[in-house]
């Protein structure tokens, strides 16, 4: 799983005029969790760019004063008018210690129903994995190349390797819906076999 080095400072002052003191210097209040007692520290927003805007779970190797921490981002709080980053919780990765995260499932290969005019619906964009650091998957991925109009794949079709998916096993990840484009195919290739016939 691929890190980001994040340098940090351990908060002295908690509260709201705290943190709206720091954002205004462009810093971001953050949490850690997971460890004997949660760490309270903030870091310029800059050190999160390429671990909040980004498809991909990252490790984040926190530096809180000479103290290193892994850890990856549980919650994320957004300004809702400037969508200015306000807070960050993290769980801190301690080996043999189960975590649980969002993982989000890649989807590759063009799928067989989209080519003969189907349509893919995205329904479940990230599922929940829980699993011990060590295990813990780079992404999830999924081929869908063979999947026809009308068919779907669930949870349960994915495959799993030293961690669980909490999902339920029947959730929809994705399914091909008819248009139509495919429902006149299909009348066509009819006329087509009682002309032959």
């Amino acid at each position: 799983m691929k890190s980001i080095q994040i340098s940090a400072k351990k908060r002295t002052e908690l509260g709201g005029s705290s943190a709206a003191r720091l954002r205004k210097e462009e810093n971001v209040p953050c949490v850690l969790y997971g460890g004997e007692e949660p760490i309270h520290f903030y870091a310029h927003k800059n050190a999160f760019r390429h671990l909040v805007y980004t498809p991909e779970v990252k490790v984040a190797e926190i530096d809180i004063e000479g103290q290193t921490y892994r850890a990856i981002m549980q919650d994320v709080q957004f300004d809702p008018v400037t969508d200015a980053l306000l807070h960050i919780d993290f769980i801190q990765l301690v080996p043999g210690k189960p975590v649980t995260v969002e993982m989000p499932v890649n989807l590759t290969g063009n799928a067989r129903g989209v080519r003969a005019g189907g349509k893919l619906k995205l329904v479940l964009r990230k599922v929940k994995v829980r699993a011990l650091p060590e295990n813990l998957p780079d992404s999830i991925t999924y081929d869908i190349t063979n999947l026809r109009v009308g068919q779907s794949v669930r949870v349960a079709d994915l495959a799993t390797n030293g961690y669980e998916i909490l999902n339920a096993p029947s959730a929809v990840l994705c399914s091909i819906k008819t248009t139509r484009n495919v429902v006149k195919d299909a009348d066509e290739e009819t006329e087509t076999a009682e002309a032959t016939a």
